[in-house]
């Protein structure tokens, strides 16, 4: 059964209450909730859940400073934010902190359930709105390309550099000529390299970094 066990963390009650009837009904797995941005790091630890899902907007702590919190104390523990808010600068700040989600509080029901249960599987979940995002963000211009401190072989930043325009594994191998099985083993490279744990990370990093140019195609 994939079931998803979550932990919900948003300071509006009446929100909150209704989310963990939507998702209960649909067979996830709340094992705890808090309005309480002191209460959220022993919610967090005491049920290690498969996700956390956390507001943007929590009043005097805000989410971006629980989920450093958060992954101070555990590295590993996956967190989606789920918010109103869809400034960009948000997405790609919560992306850098290592949030494996950015989802919107208005968001069709079941296709929140069913991108949690991809979360938990290790996917990086976005809103349909920000799917471009890296893709538009990956564009590099009149800038020299950084040397490769990463020790990336050839193939490797050829990876990196489909990764940072947002395509998924299945495109890469083709475009590449290669199979999907290949691709999935040098994207676990590239991450390991650049002591990322997601692909979004990865992008980011490759764009802040300049590790890939703007080729034209």
């Amino acid at each position: 059964m994939n079931t998803v066990s979550l932990v919900i963390i948003d300071d509006h009650t009446l929100f909150r209450t209704g989310l963990y009837e939507l998702l209960t009904g649909r067979d996830l797995n709340v094992v705890g909730m808090t309005g309480s941005t002191d209460e959220a790091l022993g919610l967090v630890e005491q049920h290690k859940p498969d996700v956390v899902l956390l507001d943007l907007r929590m009043g005097e702590v805000g989410g971006l400073e629980v989920l450093e919190q958060i992954h101070q104390q555990n590295p590993e523990q996956r967190v989606v934010i789920l918010t109103t808010s869809i400034e960009k600068g948000d997405v790609l700040k919560a992306l850098k902190l290592g949030a494996v989600g950015y989802l919107l509080k208005d968001m069709d029901p079941d296709h929140l359930v069913e991108l949690l249960k991809r979360a938990k599987q290790g996917e990086t979940v976005v809103a349909q709105e920000f799917t471009g995002l890296l893709a538009r963000a990956a564009v590099v211009k009149d800038e020299p390309k950084a040397g490769n401190a990463y020790n990336l072989t050839p193939r490797e930043m050829d990876i990196l550099k489909h990764i940072a325009r947002g395509e998924s594994n299945k495109h890469i191998a083709s475009e590449l000529g290669i199979v999907d099985g290949t691709v999935k083993l040098h994207v676990r490279a590239v991450l390991k390299k650049l002591g990322v744990q997601t692909r979004v990370q990865a992008a980011l990093l490759a764009v802040s970094e300049r590790l890939c140019e703007d080729d034209g195609h």
